[in-house]
Parts: C-alpha cells; sequence; structure tokens
C-alpha cells in the first residue's frame, strides 16, 4: 500500500522536532484521502492501522484519529473484529439518495441564512467563489485538492449561518458524504464551469436579501450536480 510520496513526510522526531498530535492526525489524513482518491487504496481494502503508522513513520494514534475522520466521510468502514476497511463506491442509487436529502436540507440552510448574512459573511462566500475559479482540476487529487475544499467551504459556511444547530449537523452528517463519489471516476473536475456558475447564482441570491430566491438557486445547484454525478456514476 503507498500513502506516502517522496517529501511528503513530516517533521517528526526524525528531523529532532516535536509535532503536535493534530498536526500528525491532519497529515496521515491527508495522505489517506489522497490515496482513496486516487484509487491507491480500493474498494473493500483493509486498511492497517499498524501498517500505516509504519509507513507514514508516526504511532498508531493519529492513524486511528485520521480513520476515524474518515470513517465519518463515509469512505472507509470499520468492521467489528477485522478493523477498517475502504468502503464500496457509490452506485447511482446510493448517490441519487444522498442528494436527495441533500435537497431537503440545503435549499432550507440558504432560505435561514439569508436574513443572517453580514458584509463580512457574504465577502467569505464570495472568497470560496473566486477560489473555485483558480483551483486546478487536473485527474489527480493533488490537482483538485483546493476545488473540493472551496466548494465544501461554500456550503458549510451557509449552514453555519442558519442559526439553527440542528440543521448545522445535518449539513455535517452529509457534506462529507459528497466526496465518495469521486472515488469511481479518477477524471479529476468535469463539471467546474457549471458548478462555478452555480455557485455564483447562489451567492447573487443571498446578497439580494431574497430568502425563497437563494432557497431556489440552491435547489437548482443541488438538482443539477446530481444529474451531472448520476450521468458518471456506475450502475450498481
Amino acid at each position: 500500500m503507498q500513502l506516502a510520496s517522496p517529501g511528503s513526510r513530516p517533521e517528526g522526531r526524525s528531523a529532532g522536532r516535536t509535532v503536535s498530535r493534530q498536526v500528525l492526525a491532519d497529515h496521515v489524513y491527508e495522505e489517506l484521502l489522497a490515496s482513496l482518491m486516487d484509487g491507491r487504496l480500493e474498494p473493500g481494502t483493509a486498511v492497517s492501522i499498524d501498517g500505516t503508522a509504519r509507513e507514514l513513520d508516526v504511532s498508531p494514534t493519529p492513524v486511528r484519529e485520521a480513520l476515524a475522520r474518515l470513517e465519518h466521510t463515509g469512505m472507509v468502514r470499520r468492521v467489528a473484529l477485522k478493523g477498517y476497511r475502504v468502503a464500496p463506491v457509490y452506485t447511482r442509487e446510493d448517490f441519487a439518495e444522498l442528494m436527495e436529502a441533500r435537497l431537503a436540507i440545503e435549499p432550507v440552510n440558504a432560505r435561514l441564512a439569508c436574513a443572517r448574512l453580514t458584509p463580512e459573511h457574504l465577502a467569505e462566500l464570495a472568497k470560496a467563489v473566486e477560489d473555485l475559479k483558480k483551483a486546478p482540476r487536473g485527474p489527480s487529487f493533488a490537482e483538485y485538492r483546493d476545488y473540493l475544499e472551496a466548494d465544501e467551504r461554500f456550503h458549510r459556511l451557509i449552514a453555519e449561518r442558519t442559526g439553527n444547530q440542528f440543521m448545522v449537523a445535518a449539513y455535517g452528517a452529509l457534506g462529507g458524504q459528497v466526496q465518495r463519489f469521486r472515488l469511481f471516476g479518477g477524471v479529476g473536475i468535469t463539471d467546474a464551469e457549471f458548478a462555478i456558475a452555480e455557485h455564483q447564482s447562489v451567492l447573487d441570491a443571498l446578497a439580494s436579501g431574497d430568502p425563497e430566491k437563494s432557497a431556489q438557486a440552491m435547489a437548482e445547484h443541488v438538482q443539477q450536480v446530481r444529474g451531472r454525478a448520476i450521468a458518471d456514476a456506475p450502475a450498481g
């Protein structure tokens, strides 16, 4: 199992420096996520905590923490008495169900957030859209990682401005799952121009101060993403 690329190891004990536990966990998470997204860890593959720790030259603790985070995204699953395994790839039916749930949550988030957005919050959302425009979109995860981060940040910022802790939690439960549909592709970001225009439409609606217009713009975006992704997903 190849996880770390040359030069990617964090400065740890071998470098004579103390690296915080969180930094190590973040590093392990990023290495595992890249291996998942690029297909180096295939669906059904066991992920050894001790083996990963040896390969990345860290203790088992940050590996466990990283795998727990990945379990929350649905990208790995913990099997009783067997440890972690890479989750199966989403089928069209799986993704359709996920997007149905997003359609139930995210337009409501946009409606609620609209009345609570300050100029500062709108500037943060605009920054996310600009980052989407500038981010690379190549076939490897390293090339489209920043794009996915900006995309997720845009939606999360809206959820956080709802003023409703349960809506934030509901979005959090779904948001990480969206990355899983990229696992079957290996083609990177193929719908960027459409998605960026849709994010801009949502931002414009939010900036207008019209809650219903904001909800509609978000619903249209999620519906369009659903259509494009299902067309690319494997049947099953």
